[in-house]
Parts: structure tokens; sequence; C-alpha cells
């Protein structure tokens, strides 16, 4: 849950048995979807290059390329966006950064006693062909990071049972 590992944030990171990761955006409405297209995990940018003097100011000039759009973010093998169904609109396709990006749409269920909640893939995935697999030192950093966090969320949990809130 909400993890940097990958140099960007990810709401979800999970690795595969196949030791390949996964991301996942959780999106709680339209705006929050359509701006995740600025992010700097969908572009590629690349530094300036000298270009020389420029002579009507007589100072050294740059040339700096335009950002080129990913299929991927780094390090991933397949990218969805999960949100809740109520705010889903099949136009919003065209509002992702990448046309390689899933969608998971999330409800409720329709009995109160029932805990599951019920996903619909709306577009699945398609796989980054050269993304590399993790090593064992990278599957076990992930692996301490993860715990920590559950620890984390055990001590978060306890103290708001203590001060008599729901968990």
């Amino acid at each position: 849950d909400n993890c940097g590992w990958t140099g960007h944030e990810c709401d979800v990171l999970a690795v595969t048995k196949d030791l390949r990761i996964i991301d996942v955006e959780v999106k709680i409405s339209r705006s929050d979807l359509k701006a995740d297209a600025k992010k700097d995990k969908w572009w590629h940018r690349s530094f300036g290059s000298y270009a020389g003097i420029d002579p009507a100011t007589s100072r050294s000039k740059y040339v700096t390329p335009a950002p080129v759009a990913r299929a991927h973010p780094p390090k991933i093998w397949k990218h969805y966006y999960a949100l809740p169904e109520s705010i889903w609109k099949p136009e919003l396709l065209d509002c992702l950064p990448s046309t390689s990006s899933g969608v998971l749409l999330l409800r409720e269920p329709r009995f109160s006693g029932d805990p599951q909640v019920i996903i619909q893939c709306v577009r699945r995935a398609t796989p980054a062909k050269d993304t590399y697999r993790l090593t064992p030192p990278q599957v076990m950093d992930i692996a301490r990071l993860a715990n920590l966090r559950m620890w984390e969320a055990y001590h978060r949990r306890d103290q708001v049972q203590q001060q008599g809130g729901a968990a």
C-alpha cells in the first residue's frame, strides 16, 4: 500500500509468482483519474543538450527535447486503475495516459452480509514485454517494506480502538 519502491508512487504494488510487478492505482473520482496522465511516471524526459552560442545574446544555448509518453511506468509489468463502478463512464478510457493500462471497477456486494467486493475488469492490462524480473534481494526488500507497513497498520488500528473508535 502506498509504495514508492519503483521510483514512483504506487497505491498497490503486487509481486507476481514469476517476480514481476503489477501497479494498481486507486482512483476515487473522475478528476483524480484524469489527473494521473500528468504524473512523471508516464513521461520520459531527456536532459537538454548544448546547441552552441546564441548570436543574439552571446549566451550558451541548450535544446530540451519534448517529453515522450511511456506505455508503462518504469519497472512495471502491468498497470491497472481501480475505481468505483459508480463513477465510471466508457469515454474515460480516452483520458488514460496509456492504452496498456487495465481498468478494474469495484462495487459493494448486493447483500450486506457478503464481505466480498465485486470486481469487474473493463479492460485487461497489456504486459510490458521488456520488463525485467526482480532479483531475490529486491523481492526481500519489498517483503521487508510490506512487513513494516503491516506492523504500522496494526499500531494505527490499536490506537483507534483505544480511543473508542472503529478500526
